[in-house]
């Protein structure tokens, strides 16, 4: 009978810390690097609550539940947010007009080497500016973030990414057109609303595989996944752009097409980085995506999450504005060469049983 194989040595092990700790200081130079690189343009730095009423609004986002308990013993459930988007808007509404965050954040059901339950979302707004301008952002910060690593290549699994080269910028609709032979734009009509029956057919034209129960969303997230993403970022980053609006819960309709939002995506590497959008300020139309997302969230794993009616409050305040949220630790894990993201992680969460 085989043995089993042994457990690996925890994180704090003097022989595994050592080789972990090249990564990790690579990681705190950078994230140094960034902070000169907002205080430079006049942002300033926030740091937001934690816990929420509620943890965000997407559908296959899962987050954390805790409760707070009053004096009186009341209990009143709380959630570790997902980001910090919620509470960044609230500051934007306050009067604040360029502001930074890095943000520990919590998502439940993910984890692997590009995901962990808790990790570093740097964030940033800019109100009164076009979200064209989170693209120039991106572009200098990949720069930054190679030159603070002492390198000219980010890479990962054998995939490289110049960062000092001009990014491609290519819509969603372009990228399914190129990679998967799919008119997507013909699956969506001028209200927004989506045609499942043609996309799925225009999938199994493709030799996609589409299933009975498979919503527009679903195949949307498929093409994406084994069609799209594997040819992004590689030789030079991509910015994937004009996101369809039923899959931009958070973004403004662009003036050009009301089909699409302005929403993109940062991959270098074949790894999404960043998620950019034109911030949509209609508190009435948000508040009908959010219950559409929850709907959805219900009919696939029989949760919900409670809307944040403070949030929806301070929207209708809130200036026009762009926003974007990059994971930090995957620009740190590309940047230092690090193959899996606990290893730009100082103390990593503790694994689960299996």
């Amino acid at each position: 009978m085989d043995k089993p194989a042994p457990a690996p040595s925890p994180w704090w092990t003097p022989h595994v810390h050592a080789d972990r700790r090249p990564f990790l200081i690579g990681r705190n130079r950078i994230q140094a690097a960034l902070r000169g690189f907002f205080g430079a343009r006049d942002f300033v730095e926030v740091d937001t609550a934690t816990l929420q009423a509620s943890p965000g609004n997407e559908a296959h986002l899962h987050a954390f539940t805790t409760e707070a308990i009053g004096h009186d013993g009341a209990r009143t459930p709380l959630y570790l947010h997902t980001s910090p988007e919620f509470a960044c808007k609230k500051l934007l509404a306050a009067g604040e007009s360029r502001i930074a965050c890095f943000a520990h954040v919590y998502r439940n059901r993910e984890r692997g080497p590009l995901h962990h339950p808790e990790f570093t979302m740097l964030e940033w707004y800019r109100a009164g500016e076009s979200y064209e301008t989170l693209m120039r952002d991106c572009r200098e910060i990949l720069g930054l973030a190679a030159e603070t690593a002492g390198t000219r290549t980010l890479t990962y699994r054998g995939r490289e990414t110049d960062p000092f080269m001009e990014p491609e910028r290519l819509s969603v609709a372009e990228a399914f057109q190129r990679f998967a032979g799919i008119d997507l734009l013909a699956s969506i009509d001028r209200s927004g609303a989506t045609d499942r029956g043609l996309l799925a057919a225009q999938m199994k034209a493709a030799g996609m595989r589409v299933a009975e129960d498979d919503t527009w969303a679903d195949l949307f997230s498929r093409a994406i996944v084994e069609r799209v993403e594997p040819h992004l970022g590689l030789g030079r980053a991509t910015i994937l752009d004009e996101y369809p609006v039923a899959e931009a819960a958070l973004a403004r309709p662009t003036a050009r097409d009301p089909r699409v939002a302005e929403r993109f995506e940062l991959y270098a590497c074949g790894v999404e980085l960043a998620n950019a959008f034109g911030e949509l300020t209609d508190a009435a139309e948000q508040r009908r995506r959010f219950e559409a997302e929850m709907a959805e969230k219900m009919r696939i794993y029989g949760e919900s999450y409670p809307v944040d009616e403070d949030f929806l409050a301070a929207l209708s305040q809130m200036p026009e504005a762009s926003g974007i949220a990059l994971g930090f630790d995957r620009l740190a894990m590309l940047a230092t060469g690090a193959s899996r993201i606990d290893q730009v992680i100082w103390a990593p969460v503790p694994e689960t049983s299996r």
